[in-house]
Parts: structure tokens; C-alpha cells; sequence
């Protein structure tokens, strides 16, 4: 919409009655060619047209990318993280991991019921594309026996000795395996678990529904602090920041920075889903 110049007013009307819906009403989608300097001249052409001076742009990495670029040609630009996974390095949470982790509690709740009724081992895929966010905190917060995550690794024959353990050893009724999309095939994998164990092993995926939902009144929270920060630095004529939320407080950081900064640890969370067990 911004290269061809598809731009829409936004009014208080617009966006009155949006604090409790799912997905983005402004829509969603990439531009690889955004990449390339004559398309990103278009896009500003069109932006200074309408005398628009500022954008705020909501996403990850890329898009925080192409806010630094367009900032670079003049036009402030400020991030701010908008994503399920929590992949975002410069901050603690991202705009929607806490309604996605909602929504996978809520469904790994409902097959531990039928878990338990069947001596089932329920082996549960979650979106993060390659952050294992979503795997363990979901983990932590439904009582799983077992997360699996790109931070953890994955040794089938291990964690077909870990199931053998709780069926043998520790009687358990049943069992739950949290783990991060794209680590191995769950289907083919429950199919082991019940060839190899006491339990009867059945793969879901969660898949889209993670995307969806209204969302929790933590992330509308953490969305109008978020906004909120952004509007007063653009207010100020700063742009090429993107907005981090570090420790409970609401801070800006250089977009150039946000994207080298190393990921923080997960292993104190690791150490606790262990200790849990």
C-alpha cells in the first residue's frame, strides 16, 4: 500500500472499538522488493505526497529493517515487535506472545483430559519459529513432562526413555510433550511413542489458531505502553528507534543495535521447567 500509494486516513472512529480483536485490521503482508532502493523512493514519494513525515511500523527484524532504511531516506521510523513467537532480541515480550500462550494453554489443558482417560502421550507442536518462547513457557504453565525446543535439542531415543520412565517407574497416567515447530515430524514421532512405550502417542498441531483470539489484557496493556512511547518520540522528531519492553519498563532502543543484540539466556527457564518435573 505505501510503494502504490493504497493510503487510508486513520481517525479515533477508526480505531474505537479494535481493543478487543484478533489479527490486524490494517492487514499483513511481505515485499521482498522493499529491499531495493528504487521501491523504498516510490514508498517515500508517496509518503511526503500526503505530507505524511512519520511511520510507525509493527513486526520483526524485517520490518524493523525497512523502518531503518526508510528513516535513513528521511522519513522517521519507529519499530515496534508485533509477533507470537517472542523472536524479537531487543525486548522481553513481543505484542501478542502472551494471547498465543493463552490460547496453547488453554488447548494442552483440554488434552490432558483426554489424556488421562486414555494412558495417552499427547505430543503438542507450537508455533516459534525456531524460539522455543512459546514451547516452554507453555510448558511451565500447563505442567507438561516434557518440552522440547531448538535450545534444548531433540534425541528421540532419550525422551522415548524419559516416556518408558514415567510409565514404569512413576505410573503416570498419562503424558504431554510441548514442542517448537520445525524440530522433527510429530506425527512419525508419536507413532514411535507408541511402538516404543506404555502409551498410546497422538500428535496435534496446533497450527493458525495460535495467531488468533482476542487478545489477553496483558497484550493490550503492553501494545498502548508500547504506542504510547512510540508517538511521543516521533512527537519529538526521533526516528530509527524501535521500542523494547526491558524489565517492566517501556524504553527505545537504536534499531542498528536491536538487530545484533544477542538473545538472552533461556536457560534459568529451562532450569525451572527441570526442577518442576
Amino acid at each position: 500500500g505505501m510503494v502504490e500509494g493504497y493510503i487510508e486516513p486513520l481517525t479515533k472512529a477508526s480505531v474505537g472499538e479494535i481493543i478487543d480483536r484478533g489479527g490486524t485490521i490494517l492487514g499483513s503482508a511481505r515485499l521482498p522488493e522493499f529491499k531495493d532502493p528504487e521501491v523504498r523512493a516510490k514508498a517515500v514519494t508517496q509518503l511526503k505526497k500526503r505530507g505524511i513525515e512519520a511511520v510507525v511500523v509493527i513486526g520483526g527484524d524485517g520490518s524493523y529493517r525497512g523502518a531503518l532504511a526508510l528513516t535513513e531516506m528521511g522519513i522517521n521510523c519507529i519499530g515496534i515487535p508485533g509477533t507470537i513467537d517472542n523472536d524479537i532480541t531487543c525486548t522481553d515480550f513481543t505484542i501478542g506472545f502472551d494471547t498465543a500462550l493463552t490460547t496453547v494453554v488453554d488447548a494442552i489443558d483440554k488434552l490432558r483430559d483426554t489424556s488421562n482417560s486414555h494412558h495417552r502421550c499427547s505430543i503438542v507442536e507450537v508455533m516459534g519459529n525456531r524460539c522455543g518462547d512459546l514451547a516452554l513457557w507453555a510448558g511451565i504453565s500447563c505442567g507438561a513432562e516434557i518440552v522440547i525446543t531448538s535450545d534444548t535439542g531433540f534425541e528421540e531415543s532419550e525422551v522415548l526413555e524419559r516416556l518408558r520412565d514415567l510409565d514404569l517407574i512413576k505410573k503416570k497416567r498419562h503424558a504431554i510433550i510441548v514442542i517448537s515447530e520445525k524440530i522433527t515430524d510429530v506425527h512419525q514421532f508419536a507413532k514411535k511413542v507408541s511402538l516404543n512405550t506404555g502409551f498410546s502417542g497422538r500428535a496435534t498441531i496446533l497450527g493458525h489458531i495460535q495467531r488468533g483470539g482476542a487478545p489477553t489484557p496483558s497484550d493490550r496493556i503492553l501494545a498502548s505502553r508500547m504506542g504510547e512511547k512510540a508517538v511521543d518520540l516521533l512527537m519529538q522528531g526521533i526516528g530509527g528507534q524501535c521500542i523494547s519492553i526491558i524489565e517492566n519498563q517501556i524504553v527505545s532502543v537504536p534499531i542498528e543495535e536491536a538487530l545484533v543484540m544477542p538473545r538472552a539466556s533461556r536457560k534459568p527457564l529451562q532450569n525451572l521447567f527441570e526442577r518442576l518435573v
